[in-house]
């Protein structure tokens, strides 16, 4: 009997500092078997704190997180390239090595809310709630792919 090959997903946005940090730690989360990274077009300088700060709230540890340019992965080969943000989709790079799969989920982005500090963390709640349950439902789906 042959062991599944590990799936490898690349999560892309454009600074890689909220959605695709999220993004990527859940579905390190739903399939720890998996190869989860995630980059962004134009990183940021750091994650940003309050993703940190809300993805602690669901008991996911992003402490250690950094962005990272997309540009170290374009030479790797993925089963799915997912993008989270639709400047990221439009930019998305060629990428050199075999790229399966393309997926795009569109999520606002968290570091543009405006309002009081409670009114942003809400912002930052929600988009994190609707990326966990996009992964959840995308993952689910991909269980009827025989590969």
């Amino acid at each position: 009997m042959t062991m599944p090959r590990r799936k490898k997903v690349l999560i892309l946005c454009t600074g890689n500092s909220c959605r695709s940090q999220m993004a990527e730690f859940f579905l390190r989360k739903l399939r720890p078997s998996w190869e989860v990274y995630s980059a962004g077009t134009f990183p940021a300088a750091e994650v940003h704190p309050k993703a940190v700060a809300v993805m602690r709230e669901v008991g996911i540890d992003m402490s250690g997180a950094r962005p990272k340019p997309v540009e170290d992965f374009l030479h790797e080969s993925f089963d799915y390239v997912i993008t989270v943000c639709d400047h990221a989709r439009e930019t998305c790079p060629v990428f050199l090595g075999e790229v399966r799969e393309r997926v795009h989920m569109g999520f606002e982005d968290p570091a543009s809310a405006v309002g009081s500090e409670d009114e942003i963390l809400a912002t930052f709640r929600k988009v994190r709630d609707q990326i966990r349950d996009a992964l959840a439902q995308w993952v689910e789906s991909t269980e009827a792919d025989p590969d």
